[in-house]
């Protein structure tokens, strides 16, 4: 698989990674099969997929337990991405960017993922309680100390509205002025934000940013939470604890109005072969965004990630390129 360089070339991954928040928590957790994500999990180091997106606040402490177990087979087939900065309650998630609770997350993440070193450790989200520069000084200590060899940054963007368009700002002015305020204390390896087709914004709003500094973009949600693949039926619903359940782009009817989306990504996966899905396409047009640029679909499934990480193999054309660019934006507000 096609090799990319993240933080100014100092670190190298798959073309194509693997989210692994699905086998653990968000979605239907009827899929959940210890044994599946294990195969899924050999499936993608196998072909290439190596950087391997995981946080503590998966399960809680579930997803990082299965990566561990692959992790200590297969350790240096892997790039493992963590995250710290959310507590998962009983009934809610909270921000903390404490310095001593970064340590002692960090402490806890190697432990459970069974290594020495975590390749690339983000920081979920900004805690408003706590100064930027003193949660990612508390992270720069980690590098220092051998435990982490790179950092990253979660962007939250701010929803667009159904009518606003693809010029919207997302809200991720507020993400780079964080950006720059951490990177005075230590560089920025990485910064993970959604990214796909239907949700092209930080295309726009942070990867000139990253770009201009050799800063690698993980595009998050590169599949619109599997609506891009092709598979979802609107109106067959979602399972209580899914989060698709309750959000707008997921109901019948906005599922309906954005299936223009999936027929224009079938028609250009048609003109690549029968066998190039829609998924692939959606896949391949993130990494058309720019060499920087690893999309990061989840997969609870082998088959799905064997799917993603053949989509390296799929070039489009500009003329391709342009029909996706011509497709309708997509209804209802993503948040």
């Amino acid at each position: 698989m096609e090799r990319r360089s993240i933080g100014a070339g100092s670190l190298t991954v798959g073309a194509i990674g693997l989210g692994c928040m699905p086998m653990s928590w968000g979605y239907a957790p009827s899929h959940r099969r210890g044994e599946e994500s294990l195969r899924t999990l050999h499936t993608a180091l196998d072909l290439g997929a190596n950087l391997l997106d995981t946080a503590d606040v998966y399960g809680p402490y579930t997803n990082e337990l299965v990566l561990g177990r692959v992790l200590r087979e297969r350790r240096s087939d892997a790039f493992v991405s963590a995250k710290v900065g959310l507590r998962a309650g009983e009934q809610h998630v909270v921000a903390d960017g404490r310095p001593g609770y970064v340590r002692r997350a960090c402490d806890a993440s190697l432990r459970r993922l069974r290594t020495e070193v975590i390749d690339l450790y983000q920081l979920h989200r900004v805690d408003p309680d706590v100064p930027v520069e003193e949660t990612w000084g508390a992270m720069a200590e980690l590098v220092g100390a051998g435990k982490v060899r790179a950092l990253g940054f979660c962007a939250l963007g701010a929803a667009a509205g159904p009518g606003a368009g693809r010029s919207t700002d997302r809200g991720y002015r507020s993400t780079v002025r964080h950006l720059e305020r951490a990177q005075q204390v230590f560089p920025v390896s990485a910064v993970q934000a959604e990214l796909s087709v239907w949700s092209p914004e930080a295309a726009w709003q942070l990867l000139p940013w990253c770009a201009a500094r050799g800063v690698g973009l993980l595009a998050a949600m590169p599949l619109g939470s599997g609506f891009l693949t092709g598979t979802l039926r609107p109106g067959a619903g979602f399972e209580p604890e899914d989060v698709r359940a309750r959000h707008p782009r997921f109901t019948a009817e906005a599922m309906a109005s954005n299936q223009v989306l999936v027929a224009g990504l079938r028609r250009v996966a048609l003109r690549h072969g029968p066998e190039v899905t829609a998924a692939q396409v959606a896949l391949a047009w993130v990494l058309a965004q720019g060499p920087h640029v690893v999309p990061v679909p989840g997969a609870d499934r082998a088959h799905w990630a064997a799917e993603n990480a053949r989509a390296a193999e799929v070039r489009l054309t500009a003329a391709d390129l342009a029909e996706i660019a011509g497709l309708p934006a997509a209804v209802g507000a993503w948040d």
